[in-house]
């Protein structure tokens, strides 16, 4: 699966990105369209009048800092511009911050001693240290993927010899191999691996035996492990004799070795498809948080998160890829992400078409390669042509400067989507969406936390079609109009500059978490010129910031919480002069259900398969009264989540509530510990996170 001429094509030009793993997501998405599953964006008719989306940008709501590992791409050894210098001038230029080596699937047939691919095309002057020269000359740090389909520990221990050692690259990131879950275990194979065992326990047990080899050679390094995205194929899937599906495998035995975890994401589908579905982020990374925590043993909270392949099906080289790329790497960088990676520099022509009114190569590769395709009828502009995917990515350097914050922004329209970061300098940028292909959309803007000059932003603008950035000073920092297609980025300065305000609260933690209160806690800030500190502690609710409480203490015990809900807060610190902080990190958890109940609810996943599962749902009375006649109520926690049948009870859903009610023969449910149970068939169409709060007959239960 790694060789171009398997595919037709000359081997001097690579493949799109693997046909086997396409075909998955083809298939995947051809059974959720066959379902009615899908949440598409329908925009309006062309020329249809629109009120004025409500944007809101709450600097006090702070999210995840921006690190300078953030903007990332691909490089592989079959691209013959690898390491040249006008390559890496336009990934500079772009404001690549890491660059991954040597490419996908090619990783884990590499060979880096000799340079080898067997079975696959390697391009000359394409080697690690031509690798090295390149990334050096971007200023990108280097993510390597030691190979683990055909490799060894000691070939990958050797590697980290030669880079950190021999060569003193000082090269700190190193995943082992990549979408190993491809191998075959699921049924679908594009990735090579010749062990005798395909299953996540042995690829585990063996990122292990990696992680010890490659650190006694160089202890600083951080090691990585593959995982899948959640609610993407073959997330949920239990396969051969492992515990449980991949992701709970590979955590549970290599979580205490492992520095981070690798993840990929093509969500495929039509152009508006694709944009509609960075809707699924929070949620994706919200469960993968979750994994995390429960399977990867003690201080799992040290395992960071890398998403190093990112791409679309439709618009690969035009608007619609810019537009997905800016938003999907604002939402992955918002929750947390350490790097998010575009596949790639230069992939080569594909299947030619028309999208947004501009043709479209099919191109994966954020530069174009010059090629043709086969009957050499149609050919790509001239080598290292920026398609517009490349003038997203330079948006984004343009929004999230490393050393910033990304704080909460949202709309009311689901056509246009916000972003924004506070910088170190005081200034405040926003990034505002427009999916709308036919329509430009009139906006108003409500900041709090931040008070915008009345002096003109800074405005970036990427329209349809473009081949540059356009850049002016004009307008106002509360109200625009965004051309239909568009990226738009405004750069704000503070109508006041404060100084000697406190330094930003260190990350929080939550412990004692109930069904009704938390502790939260924080590392103390020194004693600030302005007079004694107070620590102020907000829920984020949606963009709205609501205090929960202040403390001159470094924690604070929250009470009146919802049982089964979850919280995000943030601490902000203000001193005796009224001089705010900027916002803490984001610490988020969600409550127990109610401690004491006379019902209990057990809701499980009993068999999944990707987009699909069989729920056993399990009521228990633990009043000391029959129940005679009841209805169970909970809430689906995404719009994509849903109940298509259902057995031993009535089913019904209406939007994303799901109600419950007996039949005939289990109306009653003795008392003291009596129980009756019913089961369904779920659906979904993005991450399937699990309902946290169920109602019985007007009573809220305990989740068992």
């Amino acid at each position: 699966m790694n060789n171009p001429s398997t595919y037709g094509y000359p081997r001097h030009t690579p493949p799109p990105r693997r046909p086997g793993r396409r075909r998955w997501t083809a298939l995947a998405a051809g059974a959720l369209l066959a379902t009615g599953a899908l949440t598409a964006i329908t925009p309006p008719a062309v020329g249809a009048a629109a009120d004025p989306v409500v944007v809101t940008v709450n600097a006090k709501a702070g999210l995840a800092g921006v690190p300078n590992t953030a903007l990332g791409v691909n490089q592989a050894i079959w691209d013959t511009n690898l390491g040249t210098n006008e390559t890496s001038d336009l990934l500079r230029a772009a404001g690549v911050q890491m660059l991954r080596y040597p490419g996908g699937s090619y990783a884990d047939i590499y060979h880096w001693k000799d340079h080898t691919a067997p079975g696959g095309y390697v391009a000359p002057n394409t080697d690690f240290d031509t690798f090295m020269a390149g990334a050096r000359r971007v200023g990108a740090q280097p993510m390597i993927i030691a190979n683990y389909g055909t490799g060894t520990p000691a070939e990958a221990a050797d590697w980290v010899r030669y880079a950190n050692v021999t060569k003193q690259y000082g090269a700190k990131y190193w995943t082992i191999g990549n979408e190993n879950y491809g191998n075959g275990l699921y049924g679908s194979a594009w990735e090579a691996d010749d062990h005798p065992d395909k299953s996540a326990t042995y690829y585990a047990n063996l990122v292990v035996d990696y992680a010890d080899a490659m650190k006694a050679v160089d202890p600083t390094i951080k090691v990585g492990a593959v995982l899948t995205m959640p609610g993407n194929w073959p997330d949920g899937i239990t396969a051969a004799s492992d515990p449980g599906p991949w992701n709970q495998a590979v955590l549970s035995i290599a979580g205490p070795k492992i520095d981070f975890v690798d993840v990929h994401w093509y969500p495929g589908g039509s152009a508006a498809e694709s944009l509609a579905r960075t809707a699924h982020i929070d949620e994706a990374a919200h469960l993968l948080r979750q994994q995390i925590a429960r399977y990867a043993g003690p201080n799992a909270a040290r395992i960071g998160i890398s998403f190093t392949e990112l791409n679309v099906d439709t618009g690969r080289t035009t608007q619609p890829g810019a537009l997905f790329l800016a938003d999907a790497y604002s939402e992955l960088l918002e929750n947390g992400v350490f790097t998010v990676q575009w596949w790639n520099v230069h992939n080569g022509i594909d299947k030619v078409s028309q999208v947004a009114g501009h043709t479209d190569y099919g191109d994966f590769g954020l530069l174009s390669s010059g090629t043709c395709t086969s009957d050499g009828t149609v050919c790509e502009p001239p080598l290292n042509t920026p398609f517009a995917p490349y003038h997203g990515l330079s948006m984004m350097n343009l929004l999230a400067g490393a050393g910033g914050q990304f704080v909460r922004a949202g709309t009311d329209e689901a056509l246009v989507t916000a972003h924004a970061v506070r910088r170190p300098d005081g200034s405040l940028a926003v990034m505002l969406v427009n999916k709308d292909p036919d329509n430009a959309r009139p906006v108003t803007i409500d900041y709090a936390g931040f008070a915008p000059s009345a002096a003109a932003p800074t405005v970036h603008t990427l329209t349809n079609g473009a081949t540059a950035i356009a850049t002016s000073q004009s307008g106002s920092a509360t109200s625009r109009t965004l051309p239909p297609y568009s990226l738009t980025t405004l750069v704000l300065r503070p109508d006041t500059v404060v100084t000697g305000a406190p330094g930003a609260p260190a990350q929080p933690t939550v412990a004692d978490v109930t069904d009704r209160g938390a502790t939260v806690s924080w590392p103390a800030l020194p004693p600030a010129a302005g007079g004694p500190l107070k620590y102020e502690v907000y829920r984020q609710n949606g963009t709205v910031s609501e205090q929960l409480g202040e403390t001159t203490a470094s924690s604070l015990a929250v009470g009146n919480l919802v049982p089964g809900t979850r919280y995000t807060l943030n601490v902000l610190a203000r001193d005796g002069a009224g001089r705010l902080s900027w916002s803490s990190p984001p610490v988020t958890f969600t409550t127990a259900g109610p401690a004491e109940s006379t019902c209990g609810v057990r809701l499980r996943d009993t068999n999944d398969w990707g987009n699909g599962f069989v729920g056993s749902l399990d009521i228990v009375n633990n009043g000391t009264h029959q129940i005679d006649g009841w209805t169970l109520t909970f809430t689906w926690p995404t719009t994509w989540q849903r109940v298509d049948s259902g057995w031993s009870a009535t089913w019904a859903q209406s939007g994303r509530t799901v109600t419950v009610t007996n039949t005939a023969d289990n109306a009653k449910i003795a008392g003291g510990g009596g129980s009756t149970s019913a089961g369904f068939v779920g659906a979904y169409s993005g991450p399937n996170v699990w309902p946290t709060a169920f109602t019985l007959n007007g009573t809220p239960c305990a989740v068992l």
